[in-house]
């Protein structure tokens, strides 16, 4: 057997869950965090519950982080030297948060820094993971880093912070959830830790994300998705994610489409693909995956059919488009991207764990089919 190890960070869930920062108080703490989450309060209500902490604020995250994002945070937390970060807001400034850390921590060689992830989306898991992605504008391409330094050491998920999430955004999010989860479960790194909670996500997305759509402000539906965002975090961080994850980097960057959008487009076309040639194994595990999401039929590949067919069904009901060409990108656009997108997702990290492996040809034609 191989050798995999399992982490988590202290986790902090319920509602109640945003009293655990009066630990804090006292000490120095840096929040990084984008300018919505200043304006609208979201920050005051942190600091609330650590009055006399000291606060230094840095708000400027943007969607799709970086590098000039992480030299600026550094450079406004330099004097200040904080004793903890905190990463409030979505996965963006969760990642943001990583980066600002660990370049912090090179300045100040013997100074450890706290990491609180406090997620306002219920999507990246970024607040359980050694991932952050940072972005390369110039290049149009989304990077994976990937180090045990980036993981947290508290989550805290308090659902009232995502209440006020808009429907069309807890959709993407969702979805991204869902893909991260059904992707760990079959990545060539799942063990019996990551499978019982990428198993518990599937379930849980499958069965609140609905009803989140159907009502913004279900709580105890916001509460579930909160948690199964988590739960797949702390998953694909042990097992690793595959081919959805690895194209929707490429073409969500190149294309500036949400990361959840793309991923919940490319995830039928894609298990449509592992499932064939796949083996037994393979087979297996996605079929798993359709009993979860209450698809009962003893003959897997009619089963895997009718779970890409469900997933499709949800995306329309969503508002999700099933092809690049409904989203309104043109096929002229597409193709003069194609080699770079070919590449790109060829040299994706996420790409490696993969359960059937992938080439050129297999992308491109891929590609044809999510372009529609």
């Amino acid at each position: 057997m191989a050798s995999y190890s399992f982490s988590c960070p202290d986790i902090y869930f319920g509602e109640e869950a945003i009293t655990s920062l009066s630990q804090f108080n006292g000490k120095r703490v840096g929040i990084v965090t984008d300018d919505f989450m200043v304006t609208s309060g979201k920050t005051r209500y942190l600091i609330n519950y650590m009055p006399q902490a000291s606060v230094s604020i840095f708000g400027e995250v943007k969607p799709d982080p970086d590098i000039d994002i992480l030299t600026a945070g550094a450079a406004h937390f330099k004097s200040f030297k904080p004793e903890v970060i905190i990463a409030l807001g979505g996965g963006s400034s969760l990642d943001a948060a990583k980066g600002i850390k660990v370049t912090l921590e090179e300045y100040f060689a013997s100074h450890h820094i706290d990491l609180i992830a406090i997620p306002t989306t219920s999507g990246s898991g970024s607040e359980v993971t050694s991932y952050a992605i940072i972005s390369d504008p110039k290049n149009g391409r989304k990077y994976p880093l990937i180090s045990g330094h980036l993981v947290p050491d508290i989550a805290i998920l308090d659902p009232n912070l995502v209440l006020t999430v808009p429907r069309h955004v807890a959709v993407d999010t969702g979805m991204d959830v869902l893909t991260h989860a059904i992707e760990a479960f079959v990545a060539t790194g799942a063990n019996d830790f990551s499978d019982a909670l990428a198993e518990k996500s599937i379930a849980l997305t499958w069965r609140y994300l609905p009803q989140v759509f159907n009502d913004e402000k279900d709580i105890l539906a916001r509460t579930h998705m909160h948690n199964a965002s988590c739960m797949a975090g702390m998953a694909f961080n042990a097992a690793g994610l595959g081919l959805v994850h690895g194209m929707a980097h490429a073409i969500g960057g190149m294309l500036h489409i949400p990361h959840g959008k793309i991923n919940a487009m490319l995830l039928p076309i894609i298990i449509d693909f592992n499932s064939k040639q796949a083996s037994t194994h393979t087979r297996d595990r996605y079929h798993r995956c359709a009993q979860i999401m209450g698809i009962d039929h003893a003959v897997p590949e009619q089963a895997i059919a009718q779970m890409t067919q469900a997933i499709r069904q949800i995306n329309r009901h969503f508002g999700i488009p099933a092809t690049l060409n409904a989203l309104g990108i043109e096929r002229a656009k597409i193709s003069t991207l194609r080699a770079a997108l070919v590449s790109s997702a060829l040299a994706d990290g996420c790409t490696a764990s993969n359960p059937r492996p992938v080439t050129p040809q297999d992308v491109e034609a891929l590609i044809d089919q999510v372009t529609g």
